[in-house]
């Protein structure tokens, strides 16, 4: 059964007016930070031009939000890459004053799917378009491309085409580019892959410290990359893992602490909304929180339950270096 959260929209007069064909492809970006700076210099590249704004940013072209919008031809297109949550709520909540009927908005960063359609009513009430459009390709995207998966209306993703066509690889669209469904449906996308990735990941994480484990593996970072071709677990994850490596073969100079970005335990509250079994993704994020205690409470549990029934030792705190 379709899930009621992708309302279907009747197409009203004020939505036909998003239908209008842009004049010119010239785009405006908010947020110019690892991700956007470099969606900015792929555009220019490719012969599209992009202007940025970043208050925060050196590399910002206009001044104010206000000064970016002015400098768009009509009817405007403005492609947003900040935090989730509050800031990109801040920012449309800025565009749906600035901006005119027939102007389109893309999300481009990682918000939930539920907000997109807030998002969308929001601009609406002005006769503004939006499209939300998970991104993936970190900060290798300017020299690589970017797989990108929109949300929205057709009509809307065709206007922008140019703009998706620059910003992914190159090669057979279908490869690296989809229209998802209605608006949210490209944040669910996105959503679902980086829950994926985690799993990756993790599952990567772990076999890298089975191999230090065993004193008979002489040289893992060898072993990593000897799996780069022709394996069944090659990836471009497991490339950026060897490489890893070679930096820095201990990895000595990071920390296990691993944040995540919401992602994936919106995965996990989505699987247990369908009631898809998601066992590997959950472990994962779980792994995560795990890497941020310096002394699990619950492992302090373990510990002393096995003392308790089975008198096995208890290591103390001060022996294993915890004040």
């Amino acid at each position: 059964m379709r899930s009621t959260r992708f309302p279907r929209r009747h197409r009203s007069r004020q939505d036909r007016r998003c239908e209008t064909g842009m004049v010119t492809m010239k785009l405006g970006l908010v947020g110019l930070g690892k991700m956007g700076l470099n969606m900015r210099e792929r555009l220019r590249d490719r012969g599209l031009q992009a202007i940025g704004y970043d208050p925060n940013s050196a590399d910002s072209d206009a001044d104010s939000l206000e000064a970016l919008v002015e400098s768009l031809p009509a009817p405007r297109a403005v492609w947003v890459m900040v935090p989730a949550g509050a800031p990109t709520r801040q920012v449309i909540g800025q565009l749906s004053r600035l901006l005119a009927p027939g102007d389109v908005v893309v999300d481009g960063g990682n918000s939930r799917f539920t907000d997109d359609t807030l998002n969308s009513e929001i601009l609406a009430e002005h006769g503004i378009c939006y499209l939300d459009c998970g991104v993936s390709g970190g900060v290798w995207g300017r020299e690589n491309g970017y797989a990108l998966m929109a949300g929205g209306d057709a009509a809307d993703i065709d206007r922008l085409m140019p703009v998706f066509d620059a910003l992914r690889p190159d090669g057979a669209r279908e490869d690296s580019f989809v229209h998802v469904g209605p608006v949210g449906a490209g944040h669910y996308a996105k959503m679902v892959h980086n829950g994926i990735e985690y799993g990756l990941m993790q599952a990567y994480a772990e076999g890298y410290e089975l191999l230090a484990a065993e004193e008979s593996i002489v040289d893992v970072p060898a072993v990593l990359r000897a799996w780069s071709k022709g394996t069944v677990v090659r990836s471009w994850l497991l490339d950026l893992l060897v490489q890893a490596l070679s930096d820095d073969p201990q990895l000595a100079a990071i920390s296990g602490y691993t944040e995540d970005s919401g992602e994936g335990r919106w995965t996990v509250e989505e699987a247990i909304a369908h009631a898809v079994p998601a066992p590997v993704i959950s472990a994962a994020l779980f792994a995560r929180f795990a890497s941020r205690q310096d002394d699990s409470p619950a492992m302090k549990a373990v510990s002393a339950l096995r003392n308790q029934f089975g008198g096995h030792a208890v290591r103390s705190a001060a022996s294993s270096g915890i004040a």
